[in-house]
């Protein structure tokens, strides 16, 4: 028998990346022998992330269009052009049985082509709010798998599929992992913690916040998990302390996660995914600098069901001090937003987005 040939293309942030590899390694474990391929974008993120999770990819010249005036979208054109070109290039070369799109710049051009040439594809849906390229490919493809209810207001309603975002599977673990999770970060057991996500680049308003509020923090005799991307680390690491674990980046979210007794982070999918998971009082800051704001109405489809707090950027001043005051002083409104986020979760997408790959995969000859 053959093997079956899998290219999947997705990127530009983490939120678009990690799915698409968790899709590959549930794959990979159904059909050890299948071969396949990643397409990105150029000098993304993903260019190094794939080949550290073991899978080769090819880069596509492709980025998206500026919101500001930017003599980079001048440039879109020739870029769409190009990356449509290489797109035929790699399936006329790869001749893969399913195209995967996980969105991000590179998965518009490869799946366009992908549908034209009349390859099974199917996309996967991180947010509540879709996004431009998406809801255009899904007119082509075969199949849509979401996270979020009411999904019809953008895609075919018989194409779509409820599965969830793809997580890591060391998070379902995490309730036996405290002991573990504050010696590996050298916290005290007798202090709350307070950990703090802004992606895996950072997020330059939540760390300006949490550089305000360190005095706070200590006031109220609270450790601080401090995530502040690699772009801010320099800018931060002297306020590091005994109290204040200060990282570019948290390699062991588990970890991070088991040691948590409240969570601060930006609301991309694969954020809000993995904290329904993980089920402990949350409070989202929405980047408001994103495409059709979709952070911001991603925590919406959370707090409407009363399992987080949302603070908007713009209301931090106000709000902040407010809100954590509340949730440090009160154990049972901690405990009921954890239970609540947690009812939200769902674990096993990753094997349900790949029951719908199969279905489009050929017989095997």
């Amino acid at each position: 028998m053959r093997p079956y040939k899998v290219i999947l293309s997705g990127g530009g942030t983490g939120g678009h990346i990690y799915p698409a590899i968790a899709i590959a390694r549930e794959i990979q474990k159904r059909y050890p022998d299948t071969e396949f391929l990643f397409v990105g974008a150029k000098d993304r993120m993903e260019m190094e992330k794939v080949p550290q999770a073991g899978f080769d990819i090819e880069g596509l010249w492709i980025s998206g269009i500026q919101r500001s005036l930017s003599p980079e979208n001048l440039k879109f054109p020739l870029k769409l052009l190009s990356s449509l070109t290489k797109s035929n290039q790699i399936l006329k070369r790869f001749q893969p049985d399913v195209v995967i799109g996980t969105g991000g710049f590179a998965s518009g051009p490869l799946l366009k082509k992908a549908t034209s040439r009349k390859i099974p594809a199917l996309i996967q849906e991180q947010n509540s709010y879709a996004g431009i390229t998406n809801k255009l490919l899904s007119k082509s493809v075969q199949k849509i798998c979401v996270a979020y209810d009411a999904m019809d207001r953008f895609f075919p309603k018989e194409k779509i599929i409820k599965t969830g975002n793809p997580v890591r599977k060391d998070l379902l673990t995490i309730a036996n992992k405290r002991e573990e999770a504050l010696s590996t970060y050298q916290l005290s057991s007798d202090k709350k913690v307070i950990l703090i996500i802004g992606g895996s680049l950072g997020a330059r308003a939540i760390n300006e916040l949490v550089s305000k509020q360190l005095d706070f923090f200590a006031k109220h005799h609270i450790q601080v998990l401090w995530q502040t991307g690699k772009l801010y680390y320099e800018q931060y690491k002297h306020l590091a302390s005994e109290d204040v674990k200060v990282m570019a980046y948290i390699n062991q979210m588990d970890l991070a996660y088991a040691a948590a007794d409240i969570i601060i982070s930006r609301a991309g999918a694969g954020s809000v995914s993995e904290l329904c998971i993980v089920g402990k009082a949350t409070v989202f800051i929405p980047s408001p600098n994103v495409a059709e704001d979709h952070q911001t109405k991603n925590a919406l489809a959370i707090t409407s069901e009363n399992a987080a707090v949302l603070i908007r950027q713009s209301e931090l001043d106000q709000k902040f001090q407010t809100e954590l005051e509340s949730l440090i002083q009160d154990k049972e409104r901690r405990d009921a937003l954890g239970a609540t986020i947690k009812t939200l979760a769902l674990p096993d997408a990753t094997k349900h987005i790949v029951d719908e790959v199969e279905k489009l995969l050929p017989n095997r000859v």
